[in-house]
């Protein structure tokens, strides 16, 4: 069964990032159905199939399934681009390409899901804690530092909730670093942020920007070094 799903995943791959170019995607957007390109990603994508599959024409029903379908999702994708926010249609896209798949990959194999496993203590801690070092993170940290109000223009050229994510992803890297037991990778992390901070800590006439990155950052660092050890020493009693 693995087998021939990274076969099918394969393919997809191929023929639906690697040759893609940007020119076919915006043909295909501008053109919709009537683009040329939109076939040539269908011809490309069923070529792929059919080499990652070994020209086996058993699996003709399979390709057949996985071609159609592919065209009737990209198709759909292209008139729904201007109703839809494009990273949640992209994501959407993907995702029903993959249920194709493994639908196809059903038809082959049988399998069955062993639905227990989403239950395991362990996975419930893993989610927790994920959860804890992210979403939770954030609310707690904007309630402490909403103590202090910071007026800066600085933040008129700032991403919009681009320090949000930033935070998330850097509590996520030391929570993996923790649990993996790599804590230089923590030393490392902050340093590479005290170098990308550095022009802002060095404003020496904002001393209370200063202050507020570093708390900000003390606060973030030591949540996700805190929901980490907590995370290892419940595991561990498991």
């Amino acid at each position: 069964m693995l087998e021939l799903v990274l076969k099918l995943f394969l393919a997809h791959i191929v023929g639906d990032f690697v040759f893609q170019p940007n020119k076919w995607v915006k043909s295909k957007e501008d053109k919709k159905y009537k683009s040329p390109y939109l076939y040539w990603h269908i011809l490309i994508h069923t070529i792929a199939l059919l080499i990652a599959l070994q020209f086996n024409f058993n699996y003709w029903l399979g390709i057949l399934i996985i071609v159609c379908s592919h065209y009737l999702i990209d198709l759909s994708k292209l008139y729904l681009i201007k109703e839809i926010n494009v990273r949640w249609l992209f994501l959407w896209d993907q995702l029903a390409h993959l249920v194709v798949i493994f639908g196809v990959v059903r038809i082959y194999e049988i399998y069955e899901v062993d639905v227990s496993i989403f239950y395991k203590p362990q996975l419930l801690l893993f989610i927790i804690a994920v959860l804890l070092v992210t979403i939770v993170a954030s609310i707690v940290m904007k309630l402490i530092i909403s103590k202090w109000e910071l007026n800066s223009n600085s933040n008129e050229m700032s991403l919009n909730d681009a320090g949000k994510y930033i935070g998330i992803l850097e509590r996520l890297f030391i929570f993996v670093f923790i649990i993996t037991n790599n804590w230089q990778g923590i030393g490392f992390l902050l340093a590479a942020k005290s170098v990308f901070r550095f022009g802002d800590l060095s404003r020496s006439e904002d001393r209370k920007l200063t202050e507020y990155i570093l708390i900000g950052t003390l606060l973030s660092f030591g949540l996700a070094i805190l929901v980490g050890m907590g995370y290892n020493y419940i595991l561990t009693t498991l």
